[in-house]
Parts: C-alpha cells; structure tokens; sequence
C-alpha cells in the first residue's frame, strides 16, 4: 500500500482542522452537552470513520479497507474501557461539568501525538526487526490477563477522591505552586501578586500522563491487523474523534459495562496470538527454528480478526447489561427481605 505525501498531509491538516472545530463550535464555552448533542456529534464522527473506511476501500482495495475497520473498531472499544479511567480522574478532581468537555480535548490531543509517535516508531521498529512482533504479541497476551483481573466497578468510583496522585502530577505540585479551587476553565490564576495553576492543569496533565500508557497497549493491538503506518494513524485518529462526545453520551452506561475489560482482555489476547503466530510464520530469530519461516504456524486472516472483535464486543455488552439488570431486580428484594425480620421483632 503507497500512500503519498500530500495524502499524509492532507489527512493530518482535515485531524487538526477537525479538532480546532471541535474546539471553537463547542468547548470554547464552557457547557454540559445534552444527551442530544453528544448523541448528535458522536454520530458525526462515527459516520464519517465509516465513510473514510469506505472510500480507504475503494482506493487501496478491500483487504485494506478490512484491516482499516477492524483496527477502528478495536481502537474505538479500548477507548470505551479508557473512558472509565478518565471518569475515575474526572471525579477525583471534582471538574465541573461544563469544564469537563476541555479536558477531554485536551486529552485527545494529548493522545493522537503521542499515539503518533508510537506508531512511527512501530514502523520504524517492525520493518527493521520481524522479532518485534514476539514482543508486541507477548506484551499483549500479558497485558489482556492483567486487564482481565482488574475490575472496574462502583467502589472504585466512590474512592476516586483517596487515590493518590499520578508521578506527573505530583512532581508538577513539588516544582510549581498550586490552589486548590477552580477559577473558570483557566489553568493558572494569580492569588496577591503570585502566579499559580490550578486543577484545571493538573487534571490536564493527569490524563495526557494516562494516555501515555493507553497508547502502550493500542499500538500494538493494531499492528496485529495491519502493518500499514497510514490505516494505523487513520484507525486512531477517527477512534480518538467524537471521544469528548461519548464520554457524556454513555457516561451512565459505563458502569454498566462490567464484562467490558473482560471482553477486552480476551481481545487484546486473541490478537497477541495472532501477532505471535504471525512472527513465527516471518521467524528470522537464529535459535527459533534455526532462523527459518515455521511453515505450518497459521496466519489468523483480518476479516475472521473483525468477526471475532465485533462478536466478542457483542457478548460483553449483552452480558454485562443483563448482569446489572439482575442486579438491580434484586436489590429490592434483598431490602425486603432483610426488613421482613426487624418488622417480626417488633
């Protein structure tokens, strides 16, 4: 797949403009989007990731145009599960709710440069050494384990207040003097003459320290379905666009995804695999097989991937909305029954 400079251009100036829009239609002033706002624009963005994946189709043939879908899809539902963490900042750091919009654009402009600049030196790394998928699949069969033992749940919310501050947060209270209160969405104030940042930095700050560690396990998720530096930046970039909007349109619905980091987990895994099996197929490494191609390793095709990703997606989502459908049916029931014998004493 060729794809030339001025397309590279192009398609990072429509990014920028995209979010400089975003900037200046809705969060320059500071307001809670309604449900039909967020649920208007998140739409937008959805469309136009498919009507991109579409025209990628057309022009670079539908293989790639697969890929370019199935590394979206992926991106978009780990950028679901991530939006939990930026809730759990969220709150710790009391944002109000009509400052909150900045900060996730902020943050996804934080993301798609660092996300950036891990995928240039994935490529870089990938088209010098054929081992580095070994690594990338180990790392992601290691970090869908860790992700299926993590549980994110109401407790973790309620707590968000007494957790203690990131590495980057902590040593930019230590070198610069902060307050404690919110003054409008500025990110420094002067308090009798002296200069001083607010939370409003901090949270910033927080987040881009967070998607530093998102962007560690989604670049090399994708580069398990494509190795194509233009569909990998693309899947992120229309991924990341319309975040700030589904953040407050399934804000309540994210602690109803209970099975989602399970779902995920399990994702991040499949694909491990089939980066491994891939690096066996393309195996170079002298003590593996005396540095020759293992044949019979499979190559796991991209459209099965997207099966398995949308059908995985699916089953979390279903099971994790009837979960907190049981849940909740019984919560009265427990009530009553706990009420039954303090009304037989009496």
């Amino acid at each position: 797949m060729s794809v030339d400079l001025w397309v590279w251009l192009a398609t990072g100036v429509a990014i920028v403009g995209m979010l400089v829009f975003d900037f200046f239609a809705h969060v320059r002033t500071p307001h809670a989007p309604s449900f039909r706002e967020a649920a208007t624009w998140s739409t937008v963005y959805i469309v136009l990731a498919i009507l991109f994946g579409i025209g990628l189709g057309i022009v670079w043939g539908w293989d790639h145009g697969t890929e370019y879908f199935a590394g979206y899809v992926t991106e978009k539902s780990l950028s679901v599960d991530n939006l939990f963490v930026f809730l759990i900042i969220m709150t710790k750091f009391a944002v109000p709710r009509e400052f909150q919009q900045k900060v996730l654009l902020v943050g996804v402009a934080i993301a798609l440069v660092l996300r950036t600049v891990f995928i240039l030196v994935g490529a870089a790394a990938i088209e010098q050494w054929s081992w580095v998928f070994y690594l990338f699949g180990a790392f992601l069969v290691y970090t869908g384990i860790k992700l299926a033992r993590e549980k994110h749940d109401d407790d973790e919310l309620s707590h968000a207040g007494e957790r203690k501050d990131g590495l980057a947060v902590s040593l930019l209270k230590r070198v610069l003097p902060t307050t404690e209160e919110y003054h409008g969405d500025r990110l420094t104030t002067r308090i009798d003459g002296k200069r001083l940042i607010t939370p409003m930095l901090l949270v910033m700050v927080a987040i881009g320290a967070t998607d530093v560690l998102f962007a560690l396990d989604s670049i090399p998720a994708i580069y398990g379905l494509t190795q194509e530096p233009y569909i990998v930046f693309t899947a992120n970039a229309f991924a990341l666009l319309g975040l700030r909007q589904l953040y407050f349109l399934i804000g309540g619905l994210l602690e109803r995804l209970v099975y989602l980091n399970k779902g995920l987990a399990f994702i991040l895994a499949f694909i491990g695999v089939k980066l491994v099996l891939h690096a066996m197929h393309v195996n170079e490494l002298a003590f593996i097989n005396g540095g020759e191609h293992i044949e019979w390793a499979p190559e796991i095709p991209t459209w099965l991937s997207l099966l398995v990703i949308l059908g995985t997606l699916t089953v979390a989502t279903i099971a994790s909305l009837a979960k907190t459908r049981r849940d909740r049916d019984a919560a009265p029931a427990a009530v009553t029954a706990a009420q039954e014998p303090a009304s037989k004493e009496h």
